[in-house]
């Protein structure tokens, strides 16, 4: 088939419906930083997240042909938050705490703080943020972190974390206002790296 590194992705779909692997590996390099990011912020630790992101893949290969049109993106975050749910839950049956949970969170594989051209000292500040942050979503329970994610970090409505979770809109909106109120409460201990207007504060 012709090169589909610059195609639309409409017509990657097609051909990755019609069983072409290099038409559904553009897919994956165009959304995995996408679905990283969701992972990463639901699981807490990259090698849970990683391990989300390569089922969440997988699972849309499987099902590309089941795909009848809307946000591809929506699609994909729906499997990924599937995954994330499938990994959160091995993880309870794990019998020890693995080695590489122990490993410091400050990884180079942690979603990268946004680069807006700062100094050394706001770069790290962000950063540090970014860690209170991330520790606080891990402290919420499994239902109200996924809500958190999905509408505050990725942007969904709530119709469409109703679709994402198998929710009514009330408890979506419950589960959100409850997430809220713990993340403004986790995050009074750092109010010196917040800035005077931060969405996950509002």
């Amino acid at each position: 088939m012709p090169d589909t590194t610059n195609a639309d992705e409409q017509t990657l779909i097609q051909a990755a419906q019609r069983g072409s692997l290099k038409a559904f590996n553009v897919l994956v390099l165009r959304y995995q930083d996408v679905l990283y990011s969701l992972t990463y912020r639901i699981m807490g630790d990259a090698p849970s997240a990683s391990d989300a992101t390569q089922e969440a893949f997988i699972a849309a290969y499987r099902q590309i042909k089941s795909y009848r049109g809307g946000s591809f993106r929506a699609w994909l975050l729906r499997i990924a938050t599937n995954s994330s749910y499938d990994e959160l839950r091995r993880r309870k049956r794990r019998p020890a705490i693995a080695f590489e949970d122990l490993a410091p969170s400050d990884s180079d594989d942690e979603p990268p703080v946004p680069d807006s051209a700062a100094t050394p000292e706001q770069a790290l500040q962000d950063r540090e943020l970014n860690r209170a942050i991330q520790d606080c979503i891990n402290g919420l329970v499994e239902d109200q972190r996924v809500t958190l994610v999905l509408s505050d970090i990725e942007g969904l409505s709530y119709q469409e974390i109703a679709d994402h979770t198998n929710a009514q809109i009330g408890t979506v909106k419950s589960r959100l206002s409850r997430a809220r109120a713990s993340i403004r409460h986790c995050l009074q201990a750092v109010q010196e790296l917040l800035p005077g207007a931060y969405r996950l504060m509002q």
